[in-house]
């Protein structure tokens, strides 16, 4: 099946100005175009986007995903630095969540401080 460029975004949920978006930085290369210029996408094609958007959630930033994008077409080549460039961002969203994870701590030791003393005040 093939679907449109607003087909793709309505599957994937994100608006038509993303998928052009990324087309136009030269993110999607393997999107075929119909005899009348429109974008067609293959399950594969939408799939590849995903696993771009992907990245874009995890932090990476356009350049980033374009060179990730760019390795691909490489194939087997390119695996060790495709792997290196993914366990960095692992690491760096482990610290994340690390600090985040110590920030709700601290949040809810004050959360219980502040309800134990709103708790102390309708005793007296």
């Amino acid at each position: 099946m093939l679907y449109t460029v607003r087909e793709a975004s309505e599957k994937l949920g994100i608006p038509s100005s993303t998928i052009r978006f990324y087309d136009k930085k030269g993110l999607l290369p393997f999107i075929e175009r119909s005899p009348n210029g429109v974008r067609v996408f293959t399950e594969s094609d939408i799939a590849h986007l995903q696993d771009l958007l992907t990245l874009k959630e995890a932090g990476f930033s356009i350049k980033e995903i374009s060179e990730y994008a760019k390795l691909e077409t490489e194939g087997t080549q390119s695996l060790l630095t495709r792997s290196e460039m993914l366990k960095r961002r692992c690491v760096e969203m482990e610290s994340e969540i690390t600090r985040l994870q110590d920030i709700l701590e601290m949040l809810r030791e004050q959360y219980q401080r502040c309800t134990a003393a709103l708790e102390k005040q309708s005793d007296l």
